[in-house]
């Protein structure tokens, strides 16, 4: 840690040019810009530098900014407002819940250390806000909480969005189930009326959105299968989609639309959605 800093400090010399001071230790700078520093540390490299510099290193600010870079919402934040809570042994503890989280010991350290209430609101936004979870074990936890896998479709925004790139969006978040099933079918009727919400002014039932997304999926996954020789040809994909929409109508621009994003972009649920 005893790394040279270096600082150009605007002034002309006989040479007309910047003078550069060196810095051999940033509690020599301004604390701002020894902060601003220490804020392109990940969380091992910081508790490396408060041995160096203690004070520095431990400003609750610059945990607090990693705390929220990993996990942009908990319940502890709002608690904090009242002080007397370390952000770094906050940040410690929810690195260490997400580990047991991962290992499929679910939410429940998070909730007996106090750094999430246990309330379906309080979870979904706990998960909407942050990336480090398994998505496997998620997925098992949402299976069966119903209540709060509905939450986190409800706080998803697909406004302007096209319903295949919208599609990807949501399983991004939510991992597919490996086969169809119920779970599936469960999925796609609460990101229908989701998706219905955020864009009224397209026309589109929530039944046609339903019927819609079963057809891209059934189509990505005809489209990427080594194993399907013959691929659906757009044709094929226009005629099917409009017969298996009964109560509505499907303009065979916008069925021809879909089925280009498909072909082009790939599938719409990656993650582990498999052939039959």
């Amino acid at each position: 840690m005893g790394q040279i800093f270096d600082r150009q400090v605007a002034g002309p010399t006989s040479n007309n040019k910047n003078q550069i001071t060196k810095v051999s230790d940033i509690s020599q700078l301004p604390p701002e810009l020894a902060l601003q520093i220490l804020k392109n540390l990940n969380a091992t490299d910081l508790c490396l530098a408060a041995c160096v510099w203690q004070t520095l290193a431990n400003d609750e600010i610059l945990w607090l900014s990693l705390c929220k870079s990993n996990w942009a919402y908990a319940s502890i934040y709002n608690r904090a407002r009242n002080g007397g809570i370390s952000f770094r042994k906050v940040y410690l503890q929810l690195d260490e819940g997400t580990l047991r989280f991962n290992a499929g010991q679910g939410l429940q350290y998070f909730i007996e250390n106090e750094l999430l209430d246990d309330t379906c609101e309080e979870i979904s936004k706990f998960i909407h806000n942050t990336r480090r979870l398994r998505a496997t074990e998620k997925r098992k936890l949402l299976q069966a909480r119903r209540d709060i896998l509905e939450r986190l479709i409800e706080l998803q925004s697909y406004e302007n969005e096209f319903l295949p790139n919208a599609l990807r969006q949501f399983f991004t978040k939510l991992d597919a189930p490996e086969d169809r099933n119920e779970y599936l079918s469960f999925l796609i009727e609460n990101f229908s009326k989701r998706f219905h919400e955020c864009n009224r002014d397209l026309g589109l039932s929530i039944e046609t959105i339903y019927v819609l997304c079963f057809s891209l999926i059934l189509l990505s996954i005809d489209l990427t299968s080594p194993h399907v020789k013959n691929k659906m040809s757009k044709r094929e994909f226009i005629r099917n989609t409009r017969r298996a929409i009964i109560n509505g109508t499907l303009s065979d621009e916008l069925a021809g639309h879909l089925y280009d994003n498909v072909y082009l972009i790939g599938h719409v649920a990656r993650s582990t959605m498999t052939a039959h």
